[in-house]
């Protein structure tokens, strides 16, 4: 029982993200790839100040993407201890307990 419990639960997980992925893109598709677009709550029917979502938004969007994976590369790469807690850098000693461990 245990093990096919799991085997559905990384099934689960590993297609999920798939699953999200493909609503969302059906989602764009829906909305924006329609010749009419969406409707706004008030109902007003005006065509005056629409900007289109491709290429204004997309590039836009890529740019931020591009920005994020630069600084996140340079962290990993040139500082990844940033981040990180001091007491990961102690040496691990089996014979000593860390002082912030306790019984209650």
């Amino acid at each position: 029982m245990a093990n096919a419990t799991l085997v559905r639960f990384y099934s689960a997980h590993y297609l999920l993200p798939f699953v999200i992925v493909g609503v969302s893109v059906v989602h764009i598709i829906g909305l924006h790839g329609a010749a009419k677009g969406s409707s706004n709550p008030i109902g007003l029917v005006s065509g005056a100040d629409n900007v289109a979502l491709a290429p204004y938004f997309v590039v836009k969007d890529l740019v931020g993407l591009l920005g994020l994976a630069i600084v996140m590369t340079g962290i990993v790469c040139f500082s990844s201890e940033l981040l990180g807690h001091s007491d990961n850098s102690i040496e691990a000693n089996a014979m000593v307990t860390p002082l912030h461990i306790v019984p209650e």
